[in-house]
């Protein structure tokens, strides 16, 4: 039997594998296995992306930080990388008077634990408002229900609210002044906008505290019923569901982002 360590940190990829999978939260967390197989089929297609991907949250952020856009240009070597990287120049972000911090870490308590969120762009303008941008490479673009009920969504709004105190001259950043923003490359007309409100910044964080007590108390971290998640989970050999990975454009649901790694990022401590 394996239980959550003191002093885990949870984040919001832990968090979502455990709402998906608690089993694969024990493989993947706890026991800390390596993956044995490819989560989704074409894998090398879905590598690539995943790489470009990567390069592309790069793009962003170093023009962010104020280096030139014609030297950046040169370095969206790819078909995928030239298109997002034009369609991100052809819908220019209006934040004149806004803070920028880009490639941002936050962490709180969570309960006996703590939560972390690496955020691609927060803009802050202060006393006013607070903007989330995350930055999403999709090939398609996921409904607005279900990126909502994401705990990406629910953690980095929460968060904010929580730990933000800081990016916004010392005051605290009020549930109603923050909105998060997903913004698709290859949707570039089409973000996610997604207010906040205080009743929702009480549910939200009674919620995850409820969500990191139940996982510190579990005992069993069974299989999810839902076996279609089987063929995209790397894990699904442990648990005899499959042998084959699933197409990686067959089920919104299995859309996955690069976890954190804890040992390489700075972070904004509350």
């Amino acid at each position: 039997m394996v239980r959550l360590p003191a002093g885990f940190t949870f984040s919001q990829s832990s968090l979502q594998d455990y709402a998906d999978c608690p089993r694969r939260f024990e493989l993947r967390y706890l026991r800390q296995l390596q993956w044995p197989a490819v989560e989704s089929e074409p894998a090398l297609e879905n590598e690539r992306r995943q790489q470009e991907g990567q390069l592309f949250h790069r793009l962003i952020q170093q023009h962010l930080i104020g280096i030139p856009e014609e030297h950046l240009t040169r370095l969206a070597s790819t078909p995928d990388l030239r298109r997002w990287w034009e369609n991100y120049r052809a819908h220019p972000l209006s934040l004149d008077g806004y803070a920028k911090y880009t490639e941002l870490t936050l962490s709180a308590p969570l309960a006996d634990f703590r939560l972390l969120a690496k955020y691609d762009l927060i803009a802050i303008r202060p006393g006013d408002q607070a903007l989330i941008y995350d930055w999403k490479t999709y090939a398609r673009r996921p409904r607005n229900e279900w990126m909502a009920a994401r705990l990406q969504t629910r953690v980095y709004r929460a968060l904010l609210v929580r730990a933000g105190t800081r990016l916004n001259g010392g005051a605290p950043i009020l549930p109603q002044q923050v909105e998060m923003i997903y913004w698709y490359a290859d949707y570039p007309a089409e973000p996610a906008r997604f207010a906040y409100t205080a009743a929702q910044y009480e549910r939200d964080w009674a919620g995850l505290e409820k969500l990191a007590a139940e996982i510190a108390s579990s005992v069993d971290f069974p299989p999810t019923d839902d076996e279609k998640r089987c063929a995209f989970c790397a894990y699904r050999s442990y648990c005899e569901r499959g042998d084959r990975a699933g197409e990686s454009d067959e089920v919104e649901s299995e859309l996955s982002e690069p976890e954190l790694n804890l040992e390489q990022i700075q972070e904004i401590a509350f």
